[in-house]
Order: C-alpha cells, then structure tokens, then sequence
C-alpha cells in the first residue's frame, strides 16, 4: 500500500489534525506494510512527515520515503544527503524530460498517481497543493483531507 501527501505550505498543524491523521493509518495500514510517499517542503509537508514517523514509531513495517523532484549535483549536495538520514529511502520519478521548473508539480502528480491514498491539508482552492488535490480527484483516488473541506 501507497500513501502520499499534499496539503499547502502555510499550513498550520494541530493535535487534532494529527489525530486525524494517525487514526486514519490506524484504520487503513493497522499493523500491515506501507510505503509513505513525501514530498519534503513547506507546513504541511513537515506536518506530514512527523505525523508519519511518529507512526513508524510503534509500526515498524512502514517506510518513508522522500520523493526528490530534483536530480542535480548541487541539490544532491545541499539537500539529498540530509534526507538520506531522515527517509528510509529517496525515489527520483522519471520526471527529467520535464523543465525544472516545473519538477514539483511533475513529482507531485506522480505521487498521487502511485499513491492508494492521498492525505490532504488543503484548506483554500489555490496553489499548487489545491491543484495536486484536484488531481487525486481527477485519477479518483481515495482521498482523506483532515481540514475536512469539500471542494
């Protein structure tokens, strides 16, 4: 099983968001294997990845894993070596054929193409983690969004 994540930067995190989120893998990924698809940048981010360590805590047969949108020397230099000692692994999706500027929306969309749920923290309709929530919506992926917002 797949879980990914997307919610927006400026999220601000609770414990009852964090409840909700723990309940949920509970419910979904009990004691069984997972693999946790995150994306390493901004609020909800950061939220996400606490949220999921904090499970791997007491469920040691998860893994998190960083999905990098970037492959270059310099930011395998200034950024990967440090995910290395957070992530039980580093993916590169096969996303070099896109510009780079646009590496994580590109990333983004396949996390959620992998994924067999998304955890949002989308609380607004704009910005890229709106438009990677649209996305999920669009793929009909099963879709838990702890701000429960319907959009």
């Amino acid at each position: 099983m797949i879980i990914t994540f997307c919610g927006h930067s400026q999220f601000i995190r609770t414990e009852e968001y964090e409840q909700k989120i723990l309940a949920f893998l509970e419910e979904k990924v009990g004691d069984n294997p997972a693999d946790f698809y995150l994306g390493g940048y901004g609020s909800f981010d950061s939220f996400a990845y606490d949220c999921c360590k904090n499970y791997k805590a007491t469920h040691p047969g998860v893994s998190l894993i960083f999905i990098t949108p970037y492959m270059t020397v310099e930011y395998q230099q200034n950024h990967l070596e440090y995910q290395k000692t957070r992530y039980d692994e580093i993916i590169y999706p096969e996303i070099e054929d896109k510009p780079p500027r646009f590496a994580i929306t590109y990333r983004n969309r396949w996390m959620v193409e992998q994924a067999d749920y998304v955890i949002c923290g989308i609380n607004h309709d704009w910005g890229g983690a709106y438009k990677t929530y649209q996305h999920a919506k669009r793929k009909k992926k099963h879709i838990f969004n702890v701000t429960e917002k319907e959009f």
